[in-house]
Order: C-alpha cells, then structure tokens, then sequence
C-alpha cells in the first residue's frame, strides 16, 4: 500500500496573508530574518510592515490582484520581504533565474505575462531590454525605489488558499522550461511539511544559502521558517570560507544545501572551510536537489560530526516530499526517507502500486502537489493523474519500513544491449575515491549496444587522478559491462538552478 503521513495543518489557514498578520500578532518581536553581513535583524512586525508596503508599492504602479510580478535579485532580508510582499498582495509571485540565460530570461517573462519586474540593481541591468522587448513590456521596479512609508492599500485583503502564489519553471535540459504554478495552499504545505519533518520550533534559527529563484530556497527555508515561527539567516551567496563562521556568529540550529555545496564544503575542510566547532545550537544539516552519495554522507558527517538529512523534493509539489527522520529516529543511508504531509507511492506504467522492493516510478499526492503547469494542459494532465497522483519521472523503490530509494530518472536510464544501468550507480563508484568532487554518468549511441556508458568528472585541486584510476574502480564495484567506457575532466560540471548535475548536457560538450 502507499504511505501516508502527517497532514499539513497549516495549509487549512486561508493565506499567506493570514499567515504573516498572525506570526506578526503571536511573536511581534522576534527575530525573523537576519542579515549577516550587516547584522540587521528584522522582527516579525517589522517584517508585517515591510510586506504590506512592497504590496502597496505594487498597487501604486497600476498591478491588479492576480497579475504577474517577477522578482530578480540576489538574497537579502529586502529580496525575501519582497517575495512575500508580492504573495500578501494577491499577485504571482515569478522567479527569475538570473543565470539560466537570456533567452530563457526574455521566454519567462513574456510567457508569464509579467506586468512588473522587481529587480536589484545588477539584475535590472540584465533584465530590463529582455522585458522590452516582451510584446507587452514589464515596468521595472528596483529595490531601492521601494516606498517604505506606504502602510496599506485597498488590495490587501483576505484571499483564498486556491490563490495562485508563486510561478516557478523548472530547469528542463532540451525544450522550453515549464512554468509551474503553486497556490498559498502548496507553498504553505511546503513550508509546514519540513516544519513537521525536521521539528521546526519558534527556537530554531536556519541558514539559507541557496537562492530564492529556487524552490528549495523558497519553501523550505523561507516558508519553513514563517510557518514555524523561527528565524533564517539569508548571506547573499553561498561561500565555503564564511559558512561556518555564519553558524556560529548566529547560533544557527540547521541548514539546507544541496550535494555539490556538501561536496565542496568537505574538499575545502582543511584550508578555507574549518569546521563546525563551536557551533553547539546546531542540530542538523539537511541535503535535498539531487542524491547525496552515500560514500559523500559519511565522509561529511565524520569530518564535522553534523548530522546530515537526506531528503528530496520537486517544484512540483513545494519541495519536500521525503525526509529521514531525525536522530534518534531511524535514517537510512542512500534513502531520502519517508514521506512527510504527503502520500507516496512506487507504481508501474499503468500508475498502479507495486509490491514492496520492486522499481517503478514515484508518485505523491498531497496538498503541496501545484495546481498546474502554466498554459500547458497536456504536460499537466500527463503528470497529475485523475486520482490526483503527482508523476514526478523518478525511479525508485519503497522497503518495508515506507523509506524511499532512488534509482534513477526515467529520462537519464542507460539501456546498454538491453540492460538498464542508472546513472547514479555509476555516480557513486566514482564518489567512492574522496578526491572526486563532481561526478555524472551518461549515455552516448554506441553501434554495438546502442547505448554505451561515459561520465563526466570534477577532481579536487591539485589531484593525479587519472581516467584509468576512476575506469578501474568503476570495473572494481560495478563489473566492467556498467563501468564507463570513457571518464571526461571538466573544471566543473553543469549544474541547473537547483544545483542538479545535468548528464544531458556533458553529453552534449563531449559529442562537440
């Protein structure tokens, strides 16, 4: 049977607007986000009336509840209280991935139908011919032209959970990106599903330091950190050499990264990284984004003796789906764990539940599951099921126990002369030497097999590695049938908004 697990209760409150008036209300005076270059603070009223004069400044420039606002910029307390401000008001909040390129850029905010872009100073630069050149051109609004004297305006009523609130398009590898539509009823779910996964209390204090174009950042630390009434350090970039120190100056109790950042975190250790001394609040780490090598996991976890949470998530469903549990609840390695204020289910092409310990692909319905992708009806109805059940693509299996392992994506399998290989087997064979950074597996045609086996590789600086090292111990714990037939250096790999390594695109430098 599938799992179920504890049902978001937040997601009952009306809004984000009630959601915000109300920790105003319960916790006027504690601190909600700081800044730790500058070392401001900002209360919960504070932030109340910061939001409600980013919606008042919306309302000034002619955007009408429901309309499209883009955010572009970089983390600040400023760039999270716009984001809420932009949800307060009733509008569609749309994330901007300053990094996805231009063209990406100029289709987002014409598909979208932006009426007005937030921007920084840096981005408006890089933004504003893109939202000229839309048929219908976006106003420019910068952060620091904000009027903070306005208090209220006629639009800042109670609005519905079935709200649209955030507009967020995944980062695909061929094709035009979809645009995935998220109500206040999703993005609170979101928030409220890691508030129950890793016990979330008013004490709590995060570190975010993925940016808040992706729904990691947004949901999980942002929406995480509202519903439970915590607080959330917001750096304007993640930097290996100040993110230790950050814990400690702040007493930070979690944070939430993806691989790669664990990844460099641990290569850098002994140089500029230092360790987790002195950070005594701190009772966890949490990865999600991509599978974290399990050999990556406990190296980490022993060189700081920080818990790591493996977890996963989509933008597709507000984040988090599964989750370990904490200590000293069970967590299983190479697992992303249990569902959490979600259903979860291993199905077979026909959408139906498999028997325990058997592949298939990983469902989830729930109420942090988007409403829709944006004017795309047929790639709606191909993921959401009539039964409500979220396709999310993934592989996987369930144990006994309801935990989770996955296997591979069910675009990215390698089928070399009729036999599956996932990617992330490979992956992890080469994980398995600590000077391998970055890995991705992937497949190229191959007349013999039609498809043959070949990675692609980021080593630490300063290592002798060789291709025929990483081939041998791929043949040393795969077989030689699964090893890669060739094993690619790169200065770094790509990488998606989310941190996610993207096998297509190594395969597509390596074919040039």
């Amino acid at each position: 049977m599938s799992v179920p697990a504890q049902d978001s209760d937040i997601s009952k409150s009306p809004s984000i607007y009630d959601v915000v008036n109300e920790r105003s209300a319960n916790n006027p005076n504690g601190a909600f986000l700081i800044d730790p270059v500058s070392s401001e603070t900002v209360s919960s009223a504070q932030a109340l009336e910061r939001i409600q004069a980013i919606a008042a400044n919306l309302e000034n420039h002619g955007i009408q509840k429901g309309d499209s606002v883009a955010f572009a910029f970089s983390n600040s307390i400023d760039s999270a209280l716009t984001i809420l401000g932009i949800m307060y008001g009733g509008y569609l909040a749309v994330a901007i991935n300053l990094v996805a390129g231009d063209s990406v850029i100029a289709y987002v905010l014409e598909h979208s139908e932006a009426k007005l872009v937030v921007a920084d100073e840096l981005a408006k630069k890089q933004v504003q011919p893109l939202a000229n050149s839309c048929p219908s051109p976006a106003q420019i609004l910068e952060l620091k032209d904000i009027d903070t004297s306005l208090k209220s305006c006629s639009k800042l009523d109670e609005c519905g959970n079935e709200l649209d609130g955030l507009l967020m398009y995944t980062s695909g590898t061929t094709g035009r990106p979809k645009g995935v539509v998220l109500t206040h009823a999703n993005l609170l779910a979101g928030g409220q599903n890691t508030t129950d996964a890793h016990q979330l209390t008013a004490n709590d204090c995060g570190l975010c330091v993925l940016p808040l174009y992706h729904i990691n950042a947004v949901c999980v630390s942002l929406m995480g950190s509202l519903v439970s009434g915590s607080s959330i350090v917001v750096p304007p970039k993640f930097s290996v050499s100040t993110f230790w120190d950050t814990i400690r100056a702040h007493q930070c109790s979690w944070f939430s990264v993806v691989p790669t950042q664990i990844s460099y975190l641990l290569q850098n250790a002994d140089n500029e990284g230092g360790d987790a001394a002195g950070c005594e609040r701190l009772r966890f780490g949490r990865s999600a984004s991509a599978p974290l090598s399990p050999d990556m996991h406990a190296a980490f976890e022993e060189r700081f003796e920080v818990p790591v949470i493996e977890t996963m998530g989509l933008t597709e469903t507000a984040a988090q789906i599964l989750s370990n549990p904490l200590p000293p609840g069970t967590r299983k390695i190479g697992s992303p764990g249990i569902g959490f204020g979600n259903e979860v289910m291993i199905a077979d092409k026909a959408q139906r539940e498999v028997i325990r310990n058997i592949e298939g692909e990983v469902l989830v319905r729930g109420s942090n599951v988007m409403r829709c992708y944006l004017k795309n009806e047929e790639a709606t109805s191909e993921a959401i099921t009539k039964d409500g059940w979220l396709r999310t693509g993934d592989l996987g299996k369930m144990d006994e126990e309801g935990y989770v392992y996955i296997t591979g994506r069910l675009k990215e399998l390698i089928i070399k002369g009729g036999e599956n290989i996932a990617p992330r087997e490979v992956d992890e064979a080469l994980y398995s030497h600590p000077e391998v950074v970055e890995a991705g597996a992937f497949a190229l045609p191959c007349p013999n097999y039609g498809q043959k086996v070949e990675a692609g590789v980021m080593i630490s600086e300063g290592s002798s590695l060789t291709e025929a090292d990483l081939i041998e111990i791929c043949i040393k714990q795969l077989g030689k049938f699964k090893s890669p037939d060739r094993v690619h250096f790169f200065p770094e790999l790509p990488k998606g908004p989310s941190g996610k390594i993207q096998r297509i695109k190594i395969a597509e430098l390596v074919s040039k």
